[in-house]
């Protein structure tokens, strides 16, 4: 397959490296005008610009290149994978995308980001899906440039776990665009993102992201937790984020798929 990148930070930097030469080639990387240089071959400020016969579009890039590169792509009929999906909780935005890919006869993938067992919410929306409920939690430092700055003194908590945040996935998206992807990813799993129940936490007595999914339901009850690290040269980059990118792209190109 012949992937295009939007970005090129650590997420993108991990794909790149994980990627099976065999079988994936990189042939563009989508960068803001300014910063796409006239002497790199791979590099492109513009859409227009692009390669006709990329297969797919990996977005590395965040809510806002979502937003403004994920329809034009999908209108191009080019597939787009991203791990944005908070994004999604803009309605303006999701509306966007879906409409693009109509008219392009393309498709959004969402990877699953930092998060796991989003294959049983989507198995147990099939019956009556009765609650869920995102709880994230996350070491002070790992607020810091969020709305918990203005709940919380995040530099001064020493000890103890701290609310910052109850409402919906909604809510939380919206807020904390770059806090809560996993929450929309659980939203969009399961109830929706104005039915799942959210839970931010600033916790000082531990060291790495805790993401914790409870569910009830006719399946029965559900609770899942991850206590997961970032890549190795950027602490606010999940390395499952940048993993479960590679491995949609792999569900993409494979004969068999689970």
């Amino acid at each position: 397959m012949k992937i295009g990148l939007i970005g090129q930070g650590a997420i993108a930097r991990y794909v790149t490296d994980a990627l099976s030469p065999s079988s994936h080639e990189v042939v563009a990387v989508l960068l803001r005008p300014e910063r796409a240089r006239a002497n790199a071959p791979l590099e492109f400020g513009s859409v227009d610009a692009l390669p006709a016969d990329i297969d797919v579009m990996i977005d590395c890039a965040g809510h806002t290149a979502l937003a403004a590169y994920g329809p034009p792509l999908l209108a191009r009929g080019t597939d787009v994978i991203t791990v944005s999906l908070g994004a999604l909780a803009d309605q303006v935005t999701a509306g966007a995308l879906k409409d693009a890919a109509t008219a392009g006869q393309s498709k959004l993938h969402l990877a699953s980001g930092a998060i796991g067992a989003l294959d049983c919410l989507r198995a147990a929306r099939v019956g009556t899906l009765d609650t869920v409920t995102y709880t994230g939690r996350k070491p002070p430092q790992g607020w810091i440039g969020s709305p918990a700055e203005d709940v919380l003194d995040l530099a001064g908590l020493t000890q103890g776990a701290h609310t910052h945040f109850e409402g919906t996935a909604r809510q939380a998206a919206l807020a904390y665009p770059k806090n809560a992807n996993v929450a929309a990813a659980v939203a969009l799993a399961g109830l929706g993102f104005d039915d799942t129940r959210v839970q931010l936490i600033a916790d000082a007595d531990i060291s790495h992201n805790i993401h914790e999914v409870t569910a009830a339901g006719d399946f029965g009850t559900f609770q899942f937790q991850i206590s997961g690290k970032a890549l190795p040269d950027n602490p606010r980059s999940s390395a499952l984020a940048a993993m479960s990118v590679v491995a949609k792209l792999d569900q993409l190109s494979a004969a068999v798929t689970l």
